[in-house]
């Protein structure tokens, strides 16, 4: 059978990579056009329903995205760095960098959405660099300046998935919970499990869970007076990421880890995950966490 013109042949639109070639066969080509990463395991059931699904939607887009398969078995490091704690988990990269992604088994037809929103610039120029403007002013720290752009964005199209979860973000940056988790719920069911969402959903978990703790100062004068106090260690890196204070916060986790990784079901380094969830792949917070992480994990 004669291949279709302008159609990629299946072996270059789906391959297997490794830790050594994952830089050449993600990062490097991703700079070309979009690339999936499928992070699976053979005792994943889940994962066994997925990347046929996946393989058949890559290979109708006719070479505009291509899709790498990882064993997480086998190559562990990656995914440790990236965070990822279950599969089936796909992330998709752009220029380099994580951009996109899902958890789970996705029917058919979500995957082909997801593929057709990661080819096709469904936003426009003009609200996309609203989008930008208003990310950049959530970097910043101006939440409020965020969320006005972010909601003129909504006014708009109510249904931006971008806009939902910046908005969500920047309701949690100025402490309003309620309006974030309103926020949150108007995301399509079906786009729950996009990356941007996910992580307004993680900081909104974070910031919760910091609500409950007491005053930085008292949580810092208790692991003073007791360094293997874990746990007050472990409130005080929730306050401070709930102050803004990062580094610090990713300082306290970390000392966690180097002194007891088994200390509560692992949980100091299930924290750092839902910070980099939290933060977003490209935060400099998360890109040193995610090195320091591993240069102990991978010892």
């Amino acid at each position: 059978m004669l291949q279709q013109a302008g159609a990629a042949p299946a072996d270059v639109v789906v391959k297997d990579t490794t830790t050594q070639t994952f830089v050449k066969d993600v990062i490097e080509e991703s700079k070309r056009q979009p690339v999936l990463v499928d992070f699976w395991a053979p005792w994943c059931g889940p994962c066994k329903q997925l990347t046929p699904v996946l393989e058949k939607a890559v290979r109708a887009a006719k070479g505009k995205v291509k899709l790498v398969k990882m064993n997480i078995d086998e190559h562990p490091a990656i995914p440790g760095q990236m965070g990822i704690q279950s599969i089936p988990a796909v992330i998709a990269f752009v220029n380099g960098q994580p951009a996109d992604g899902f958890m789970g088994a996705l029917p058919e037809s979500q995957v082909t959405a997801f593929l057709e929103r990661l080819t096709k610039d469904r936003i426009g120029g003009e609200a996309q660099d609203l989008l930008k403007e208003a990310d950049a002013a959530l970097a910043e720290g101006d939440a409020a300046g965020a969320a006005e752009i972010y909601a003129q964005l909504l006014a708009e199209d109510s249904t931006s998935v971008p806009a939902l979860a910046g908005l969500a973000r920047a309701y949690v940056a100025t402490g309003a919970l309620d309006q974030a988790r309103q926020t949150l719920a108007m995301v399509p069911e079906a786009k729950r499990n996009d990356a941007a969402v996910a992580a307004a959903r993680a900081a909104l978990e974070i910031a919760e869970q910091a609500k409950t703790l007491g005053p930085v100062t008292e949580l810092e004068q208790k692991v003073a007076a007791n360094p293997l106090d874990h746990q007050a260690r472990f409130d005080l890196a929730l306050a401070l990421n709930g102050k803004g204070r990062r580094q610090d916060a990713l300082d306290q986790l970390i000392a966690i880890v180097k002194r007891d990784r088994k200390w509560n079901d692992d949980g100091a380094r299930k924290q750092l995950v839902q910070f980099f969830d939290a933060w977003g792949p490209t935060d400099e917070a998360t890109i040193e966490g995610r090195k320091r992480l591993s240069s102990i994990l991978f010892a």
